[in-house]
């Protein structure tokens, strides 16, 4: 077999692949196998019709075919392999000559990985937010740990903000009350935003045994998305009490003994939440300046699947579970159509990129992952997905998704390596050591890497299959 390469942009390439007649032998003796099993010719045993017969009955062109394509894949790799090439994607083969007897050839187009040039990345300097927690962020931390621990009393008032009401509902639309739209001895906060919009300006100001009727549009149900005459009767108002603000307190709602060594853990977790999000932004601001540095063509078909990806996840996934469609989506964002796309382009393409940009510096700096590295991060995308470690390593090893795993948590110290080498400064000019975050920084940058980079890999794994005549 011969092959030549010919590049018709950055990426992809044309593959001419000549094939000598004797190679194609192995899988003619197969495409006779085959159809000997699946026919019958009169006097003779199945499985034993001579070749010559099978041409006569069925034609030497059904063999080639089938041959022919048996044999595709294999000259297809082959040549992929000779030329050291990373391909995405399925190739578009056609096959220019077929001689029987004489010769086999085929091109193949198909796109590969561009080849990157990763330049000098010790220069990136990137801003990012102080850690800074005042006394009004623990205070208001505090006081929200008061309200979980508040308790209610029945009241003979009308409902005020902020009141505890328990209320029966019961939803129309044109008229009709709809089978999933009636509730009883519902509990609600005034305030808290958590059931229909309108139902604050509705409930306040009724006491126990007061009604309402008002129009809202519903979040969910049967009838998601449409205007409902929703009815609304109070059966009792409750006033929130919050607990004083001591020792006891303390003792109550944490194992510390005292207000004060309450507030000090509250200000050191508010700290340590500061610090991963300081570390987590310097990532993204390092990626963004990196990726500015690389040029990085992406290929047309990868980044069209890529779109379609995403847009098949967000449309059947994530918003189904919401109970919305994607007209209704873009109007509570507030986004058209166009402007929709545009930011699902722009996502695509940096995600390809970052993909692209991070396996060049594994490569490049050699990195490597470890099985305790994996098994960390398999446990992390668990806990996420919901998932048990043992139940979503299951479905990773059936779906075949390790290599995607390994890919992620590569990628991700990758970037690592390369906030290290950057200088990261707070908005109060402090050089930001971020080595004491170093593991936090290395899941998260994994993390963001499967936000941004798998979703492509995906879409290219999935586009890979065998080339047929």
């Amino acid at each position: 077999m011969k092959s030549a390469v010919e590049t018709l942009n950055p990426t992809r390439v044309r593959l001419t692949v000549e094939v000598p007649f004797e190679e194609l032998k192995d899988s003619l003796d197969a495409a006779y196998k085959k159809i000997n099993q699946q026919v019958t010719v009169k006097g003779f045993r199945k499985g034993k019709i001579p070749a010559r017969v099978i041409d006569q009955r069925f034609g030497r062109g059904a063999v080639l075919e089938e041959a022919v394509n048996d044999a595709l894949p294999k000259f297809y790799t082959d040549a992929v392999n000779n030329a050291e090439l990373n391909v995405l994607g399925q190739p578009e083969v056609d096959i220019t000559e077929l001689k029987d007897g004489e010769t086999l050839n085929f091109t193949a187009e198909v796109d590969i990985r561009p080849a990157i040039e990763i330049p000098d990345y010790s220069g990136i300097e990137v801003e990012v937010d102080a850690v800074e927690v005042s006394d009004e962020d623990v205070d208001k931390a505090v006081t929200e740990l008061r309200e979980r621990f508040a308790s209610t009393s029945p009241v003979e008032r009308a409902a005020e903000d902020g009141d505890v009401v328990t209320i029966d509902l019961e939803a129309k639309v044109d008229g009709e009350v709809l089978e999933d739209g009636v509730a009883s001895g519902v509990s609600y906060t005034i305030g808290s935003g958590e059931l229909l919009d309108g139902i604050d300006d509705a409930v306040k100001g009724l006491e126990a045994g007061g009604e309402a009727t008002f129009t809202s549009e519903l979040k969910g149900g049967s009838a998601a998305g449409k205007e409902a005459e929703v009815t609304v009767k109070v059966t009792q108002v409750a006033a929130r009490e919050l607990p004083e603000l001591d020792d006891d307190f303390a003792q109550l709602a944490s194992e510390f003994d005292t207000l004060d060594e309450l507030k000090a853990d509250s200000r050191q977790r508010l700290e340590n939440t500061k610090q991963y999000d300081q570390a987590t932004q310097a990532q993204e601001r390092v990626l963004e300046k990196l990726l500015e540095l690389v040029e990085v063509p992406v290929p047309e078909k990868l980044l069209e699947d890529e779109i379609n990806t995403r847009k098949h996840n967000l449309e059947h996934h994530q918003l189904g579970q919401m109970g919305l469609d994607l007209e209704k989506y873009l109007e509570i964002q507030g986004k058209t159509a166009e402007e929709f796309d545009t930011e699902t382009r722009e996502a695509a393409v940096k995600g390809i990129k970052t993909q692209f940009v991070l396996d060049e510096l594994v490569n490049k700096e050699k990195l490597n992952v470890s099985q305790e590295e994996l098994t960390e991060h398999l446990m992390r995308r668990a806990a996420s997905s919901g998932m048990s470690p043992d139940q979503f390593a299951q479905a990773v090893v059936e779906g075949g998704q390790v290599p995607m795993l390994v890919g992620e948590v590569a990628r991700g110290k990758a970037l690592a390596v390369v906030v290290e080498a950057s200088t990261v400064k707070d908005t109060n000019g402090e050089i930001v050591d971020l080595d004491d975050e170093e593991e936090d920084e290395t899941e998260s940058s994994s993390e963001t890497e499967a936000e941004t980079g798998t979703e492509a890999d995906a879409s290219a794994e999935a586009t890979e299959e065998k080339p047929e005549a």
